[in-house]
Formats: structure tokens, C-alpha cells, sequence
């Protein structure tokens, strides 16, 4: 997992001159989705579909957008399969017209993927009729490649539901951010209308605004920027209807700073932890010892999370650790590289593989609810770790103080310097195992409502308690712009 995300993604790195704000996020558990229903049908023939996309689940059938008419029939659908391979088909009167299965897979759920799939069934040459980008480049390599016919008139585009995040049918829902969602009806546009290749790091490809486009009779754009009404068409058009879709779905994790999750992927154990909310909540069985660690690791810098208990039974434990071990699955135990942590079945912190323990703080065990906030600097060579309660930042002798200096003073653990090349992850967990636990990680892109609101000093992210002076959220602008 590397420090700041190869050139797969638009990240802080390139010098884009636009900017996207908001992304929407599309739960699987909440049956999230929305949809359209033309008053008249479009172009059948030539149409371009734009969006940029952050998966969250991995392994099973997600649909992107569906449309199908006449008792399934006819489809027209974009999905991810079982296998984590883009699909994309046309099937009309219970036959297929054109299916493309690519070869490559789709695994990388830290990463944002843009994906353009332009058609035009006029042109002479088959090859030409179908053209999916991947980041800017064009794919060639399918398992499957049924090609259409010249001049097919495929079953999108009429004056039945489309949907974004579900089949017509209602199942196989989406689990992912999307950002930049744009339909064109009428036009088979290129790769390079809606991005381009920055001219300092060209293996990054970035956003361009589509703004400017010819939309068409159906044609629509969501930038996601209203939160109050997310599937507002941004083009002026028919706004798309919302299902299951709240203000709090808004994000601000976009293809253009790109924010941590929990990396479901990267679990020790690793078959134990149910993870929802686009992967910034997670749950554990009562057979779990084990954690999760964040998609991003740093290196240097000051950096601000925070973790909400929701379900918290003693056993909850916070903080960093360096590169686990492939058999790890126990902050606390020695098969493992550099961790430090709060514990809140005893108030602990505890560090380096559980080789030194100290009480700093009695925090009742049991509570729910509770906003652990942890904050990590390695701007020196004493690198140091503290953390809050509520806001409370944690000191020794069991007290708590507002004088985070202090904190940083008191509890200097120079044991976290050495973690395996220098990087450090976030991490949550399970110190226990015999009992439930379950909670929340707010990056800077919370999943969870904000009662108060506190960006950090650049501006970015969102916290429920005032992010220190000096320290960043956890997201590719500030890697990029302050270092990691």
C-alpha cells in the first residue's frame, strides 16, 4: 500500500486546473440508487457515459447503471461481476448485441478509477463502435468482445427507468463513491473530453470540466455539489430521483483528493469484519482478535483522526502501526511491527509490540458513542502519538487536559520511530475477542453526522472536534501539498 496512490488516480500531485468537490456515496446496505425515466427516448445509436468511481466491495456483482424494458428482455447495464471485471452488454429481445468483459480486474479500493464507455453503432468499422478508457487509456484486452452490429439501435435511451447503483430488479447494489457521473445522448465522445494527462506527472490522468459538452435530448451530469438534492442535474436538465440517498451521502473524498478509508482488504484476521458505509464502519464477531489499517500510510508529517465507538464492550483499541505481519492479529501481541495504541478496556496505551504499558487515563469501559481522536507527529526524531476522549486529550497521572503541547511532551514514545520503512497506518480494532465491537473512522470524510464541524489548517476535512494546530487530515492534497 503506498504512501500517496500510483498514476491510477488524480491525486494532489497533478497541477489540475479543476477541481472536483463532491462525490456521492452509494451504500449497499442502505439500498442506495437513483433513477430517471425519459419522457421520450434519445439517441439509441450514439452515446457516451463518463464517471469516475472508488470501490468499497470487492467480489461480488455491484451494478453501475441498468436499464431494462419489455420483463427483462432487454437490458442495457454497466456492472462490476463476482470477479471484480468491468462488464458491459446491451441485450435486446432476450438476446445479446454487444457484451465486453475486460481482462483486467478491479481491486484497488483505495484508488479512484475513471471510466469512459463511448458508442457509436454507425461507424463502419467494427472496432470503432465501442470504446471503453480506463484512466485515460484505451482497453483492449476482453474475455469477452461481442461486438454490435452497424447501425444497432441498443435498449438504452427509450422512455423507460435508467438507474445508477442497482438493477430495475432492485438487487446487486453498489458499494462505491462515483463522482463526475455524466451521460451524453448523441455523441460518441473521446477519452480526452472529460480528462487529460497532467503535464508534470503524465502517468496521472486527471478531471477535466465536461461542462462545456453537448448533452442532447436526455443527456445529464451530476457533480453531486447539492446536498440537498444530490441527483440534481447539473446540466439543467430533469433532476434524477433519489432513493435511499441523504444529504450525509454527499463526500467530499473525490478524484481529486482522494481521502483514507478502512482498507477491507488488509484485515488481520482476515475473514472476520463486516465493513459498511463505503468502508468507514466496521463491525466484529465475538470470535474476533484482530484489526483493520487504513488505506494511506504516512511517513512524515502531523496528521488527525478520529474514531467513533459504537459498539464498544471494553475492547476497543485505537491508533498506528507499522507494517503488519502477514500473521498478525493482535495490536498488543509481539507478532508485530511498532504498534501504539489506546485500549479502552483499561485505559491504556500501550506500544512496540506490547514491550511497554502505560495507565494514562481511566476511561470507564463499556461506553458507547465515545470520539477517540489520535494524533500523530513525525517531524522529529521523537516521534509522538496522543489521544483524546471527546475532545479531552489524554495525560498521565489518570487526568485529562485541553493543553495538547503538554500531551505531546508527557508522552513521547520514541518506540515509534523505527516501523518497517518509515510508514505508519492507521488502525482500529478488537483487543479482546470474546465480546462485539463495532465503529467509525472519520478520515477528514466522516461517515457519521458532525454536530460542530472543524476543518483542518488547510482547509480540508471535517471533524467533530477542533483538528490541532499544525495537523492534517489524512487525504492526497495534504500528502501531496505537506508531506507524508
Amino acid at each position: 500500500m503506498p504512501l500517496i496512490l500510483p498514476g491510477n488516480v488524480a491525486t494532489a500531485t497533478a497541477s489540475t486546473t479543476y477541481d472536483v468537490a463532491n462525490s456521492c456515496r452509494f451504500d449497499r446496505g442502505s439500498s442506495a440508487s437513483m433513477h430517471i425515466t425519459f419522457s421520450s427516448a434519445g439517441d439509441r445509436q450514439k452515446f457516451t457515459f463518463s464517471f469516475w468511481i472508488k470501490r468499497n466491495k470487492l467480489g461480488t456483482q455491484e451494478v453501475i447503471f441498468d436499464t431494462n424494458f419489455g420483463g427483462g428482455a432487454s437490458e442495457h447495464r454497466i456492472l462490476f461481476d463476482s470477479s471484480d471485471r468491468l462488464e458491459y452488454y446491451d441485450y435486446a429481445s432476450s438476446s445479446i448485441t454487444l457484451k465486453y468483459v475486460t481482462n483486467r480486474v478491479f481491486r484497488d479500493i483505495s484508488a479512484w478509477y475513471h471510466i469512459v464507455i463511448a458508442v457509436d453503432t454507425t461507424q463502419g468499422t467494427a472496432g470503432n463502435r465501442v470504446k471503453i478508457y480506463i484512466n485515460g487509456t484505451q482497453e483492449t484486452s476482453f474475455g469477452t468482445e461481442t461486438q454490435p452490429s452497424e447501425n444497432l439501435s441498443t435498449s438504452l435511451n427509450t422512455a423507460v427507468k435508467h438507474q445508477i447503483g442497482t438493477k430495475n430488479t432492485g438487487v446487486n447494489y453498489l458499494e462505491a463513491y462515483l463522482a463526475e457521473f455524466v451521460f451524453i445522448d448523441g455523441t460518441q465522445y473521446a477519452n480526452t473530453d472529460f480528462g487529460e494527462f497532467d503535464s508534470d506527472s503524465p502517468r496521472i490522468w486527471k478531471p477535466k470540466d465536461p461542462s462545456g459538452l453537448t448533452f442532447g435530448t436526455n443527456g445529464f451530469y451530476l457533480d453531486f455539489e447539492a446536498s440537498g438534492n444530490l441527483g440534481n442535474d447539473a446540466n439543467g436538465g430533469t433532476d434524477l430521483t433519489e432513493s435511499n440517498i441523504v444529504a450525509g451521502d454527499q463526500s467530499t473524498d473525490t478524484c481529486t483528493n482522494n481521502f483514507a478509508v478502512m482498507n477491507s482488504i488488509a484485515i488481520h484476521p482476515s475473514s472476520t469484519f463486516t465493513f459498511s458505509e463505503n468502508n468507514l464502519q466496521f463491525a466484529t464477531s465475538s470470535s474476533t482478535r484482530g484489526y483493520w489499517v487504513s488505506t494511506i500510510a504516512v511517513s512524515s508529517g502531523k496528521w488527525y483522526w478520529e474514531y467513533k465507538v459504537t459498539n464498544n464492550q471494553s475492547r476497543t483499541c485505537v491508533g498506528i502501526a507499522g507494517a503488519p505481519a502477514a500473521t498478525n492479529n493482535d495490536p498488543e501481541s509481539g507478532d508485530h511491527d511498532d504498534a501504539t495504541i489506546y485500549t479502552t478496556i483499561n485505559g491504556k496505551i500501550s506500544y512496540n509490540s506490547n514491550s511497554g504499558t502505560d495507565n494514562y487515563y481511566n476511561q470507564a469501559t463499556g461506553s458507547d458513542d465515545i470520539i477517540i481522536g489520535c494524533a500523530l507527529d513525525l517531524t522529529s526524531s521523537t516521534n509522538t502519538i496522543a489521544f483524546s476522549i471527546d475532545g479531552a486529550w489524554v495525560t498521565g497521572s489518570g487526568t485529562t487536559s485541553t493543553d495538547f503541547a503538554n500531551v505531546l511532551v508527557n508522552d513521547d514514545f520514541t518506540n515509534v520511530s523505527s516501523a518497517t520503512n518509515g510508514q505508519y497506518f492507521f488502525i482500529a480494532g478488537d483487543d479482546g475477542g470474546d465480546q462485539d465491537i463495532g465503529g467509525q473512522a472519520n478520515f477528514g470524510n466522516p461517515p457519521f453526522s458532525i454536530s460542530s464541524g472543524n476543518a483542518d489548517g488547510n482547509g480540508y476535512g471535517n471533524f467533530e472536534f477542533a483538528v490541532p494546530s499544525g495537523y492534517f487530515s489524512l487525504c492526497t492534497k495534504n500528502l501531496a501539498e505537506y508531506g507524508g
